[in-house]
């Protein structure tokens, strides 16, 4: 049987981080299958202006408009429409700003509380790693048969063959905000005496930290990780968690967070650490390089897991058995 689907593609012009590689990665892995109509929907682009009328009339009621024409609505962030004419899916990265709202802007707070109400009533929640599937549970109260997960997959540029990046040190990979926690990464690097280097767009709640080398193209990216002594990924809070993967498949020891999903896309293949802590931080530094022809090979193989075809087989069937 066809299946014509409505596809959220507008993260694509918000954003560069994880939620962007998401949609990149599933709407091509999904693209051009036998029986799959996909429409590429968006609105706007990344403006101030256009962000503002995006959430707040584009997913509630805009994207909405002549669903009839399709037999799934996928909306690949929580935001979604108040009704649709045909059932509506959406996906939960993760839900930082209920747990953490203090890191967000106001703006994000305001609307993100509203839109995450559209979850409830979805005919299906994809929940990007089994943490955030109990997340959702529990924060916004939906039944655990309406949540599959769907867990990311790794760019295939993400390899351990090609360029390296020169110098000697220690890759932090995030976007300058709050609960990255890149300060206290920046006084573990001081702590274990290596140089430390981050990549990411600037953000937002006053986060400037040295070592800031700005954003980076994936080629560039690439070449850092395989470059890198370990990549520190000690982030306070994720849905999932891409750097720690594409690090892995990079042929890198990762530091990340104990707990959480981190802790669960590394499956044992990282050095876990308290990030509240700068000391163990700097320790998990210095472990990471000790055991690094121990954790390379583990990181190489639990890497190796996470595909896109995967990630796309698993949404293809969840659309077929909503019809």
């Amino acid at each position: 049987m066809r299946v014509r689907v409505g596809f959220d593609v507008s993260p694509l012009v918000q954003t560069e981080a994880g939620t962007a590689r998401h949609v990149r990665g599933l709407f091509r892995a999904l693209d051009g299958r036998p029986d799959l109509e996909l429409s590429p929907l968006r609105f706007g682009g990344s403006g101030r202006t256009a962000t503002v009328l995006r959430d707040s009339f584009w997913y509630p009621l805009g994207i909405s408009r002549r669903s009839e024409r399709f037999d799934v609505l996928h909306c690949t962030t929580f935001r979604g429409p108040f009704r649709s004419r045909c059932p509506v899916v959406l996906t939960v990265h993760d839900l930082a700003v209920l747990r953490h709202p203090g890191a967000f802007k106001p703006w994000h707070r305001l609307t993100a509380k509203a839109a995450l109400e559209g979850a409830r009533t979805a005919a299906a929640v994809v929940a990007v790693s089994e943490f955030t599937k109990e997340e959702a549970i529990e924060l916004l109260d939906v039944r655990p048969e309406r949540v599959k997960v769907v867990p990311n997959g790794v760019e295939p540029i993400f390899g351990i063959a090609g360029p390296k990046a020169e110098g000697d040190y220690v890759l932090a990979v995030g976007t300058l905000e709050p609960r990255k926690n890149l300060g206290r990464v920046v006084e573990a690097a001081k702590l274990a005496g290596v140089e430390l280097r981050v990549v990411g767009a600037r953000g937002w709640g006053g986060v400037d930290v040295s070592g800031w080398i700005g954003r980076a193209s994936d080629e560039e990216l690439a070449a850092l990780y395989r470059g890198a002594r370990c990549v520190v990924y000690a982030s306070l809070y994720e849905g999932f968690g891409l750097p720690v993967l594409e690090a892995m498949a990079s042929g890198v020891p990762v530091v990340t967070s104990a707990g959480g999903a981190t802790e669960e896309v590394a499956g044992g293949a990282a050095v876990l650490v308290d990030p509240l802590d700068a000391d163990a931080i700097a320790s998990g530094i210095a472990e990471a390089e000790r055991r690094r022809n121990e954790l390379v090979p583990r990181g190489l193989e639990r890497a190796r897991q996470f595909t896109w075809s995967t990630a796309a087989d698993l949404v293809e069937r969840l659309w077929r058995e909503l019809l």
